[in-house]
């Protein structure tokens, strides 16, 4: 079974950093990628950053290339969005998602599993 389970959002000044976390059950490891999306009110869930569950392959966007890290830790089955330099603009409730697919997951639809999602705000 898998499980996802967000944590870390929160409200922070615009220039400001928030590590966001996703705990994932041992069910996740049979998933090829995992990823994160952020919806903001009346828009559709957008792609951020996308990690291969094995090697260190990763995918932005590119609003966030250079301010947004992903990484995993799989001694504690976690992973991670570091987000630097937030804006405004990156207000948005933030999920974690895992996918079977072989080639880099961007789109919402090639995602199996989802967290119940984080709310990230940032003010200006």
């Amino acid at each position: 079974q898998v499980q996802l389970v967000e944590s870390g959002g929160g409200l922070v000044q615009a220039g400001g950093s928030l590590r966001l976390a996703c705990a994932f059950s041992e069910g996740t490891l049979s998933t090829i990628y995992m990823g994160w999306f952020r919806q903001a009110p009346g828009k559709e869930r957008e792609f951020v950053a996308v990690r291969r569950t094995t090697g260190h392959t990763t995918y932005y966007t590119n609003s966030v290339k250079g301010r947004f890290s992903i990484s995993r830790d799989n001694a504690k089955n976690t992973l991670y969005l570091q987000m630097n330099s937030l804006k405004p603009e990156d207000t948005a409730v933030y999920y974690c998602a895992a996918s079977r697919s072989t080639n880099p997951p961007v789109r919402a639809n090639e995602y199996l599993y989802w967290g119940q999602g984080t709310q990230v705000t940032v003010s200006s």
